[in-house]
């Protein structure tokens, strides 16, 4: 970045617009934007997570993909830069098995909750679903990067497996699901 930012308010989006990488305006609500604020959100949710009581290599493993998320707010600001590479997905396929090679399959649905960090790391999947939902509308209006795609997949997969991870560190149990249908009522 050869210019720090040193002011904050510029009021140059007072009008509804906000500025590009590249120098060209668009409006706030343009699918770009909208796709930059989620990828931005889901940063953000990254960031709470880490500031619970975690395992090292979690804590770790979340500080990358927070980077890697930069990269990709770079890439979105920027029409035609490219900065996410597929080798930043091939790390989120080794942490997906990484992880899940400690758990026990999973035979029911599981309800967000447990402990707080894992409640934390569903709140981040979903944050991650809307901004893979948010690249795919921008992806139907412009040229879009396919690792952009498959990272935010990758991304939502991870946070679940590390919900149910972070629920077995902390000694509790997934939340499991049950249809009303299939509870015991009492009479």
């Amino acid at each position: 970045m050869a210019n720090r930012l040193s002011v904050i308010a510029t009021r140059t989006g007072d009008d509804g617009t906000t500025g590009l990488g590249d120098g060209s305006r668009v409006a706030k609500d343009d699918a770009r934007i909208i796709a930059l604020g989620d990828v931005d959100e889901f940063n953000s949710a990254l960031g709470l997570l880490r500031c619970e009581a975690l395992p090292d290599v979690v804590s770790s493993d979340l500080l990358t993909m927070q980077h890697d998320l930069f990269d990709m707010g770079a890439e979105l600001c920027i029409p035609g830069h490219v900065a996410l590479a597929e080798d930043q997905v091939a790390f989120l396929d080794a942490r997906l098995a990484f992880y899940n090679a400690a758990l026990p399959a999973l035979r029911e649905f599981i309800l967000p909750g447990g402990s707080r960090a894992s409640a934390l790391a569903h709140l981040a999947r979903t944050a991650a679903r809307r901004a893979e939902r948010s690249v795919i509308t921008l992806a139907a209006q412009a040229e879009v990067n396919a690792p952009l795609r498959q990272y935010l997949n990758r991304s939502s997969d991870l946070m679940f497996v590390l919900a149910r991870y972070l629920n077995q560190a902390a000694g509790q149990s997934d939340v499991y699901w049950s249809s009303r249908h299939s509870r015991k009522t009492a009479d």
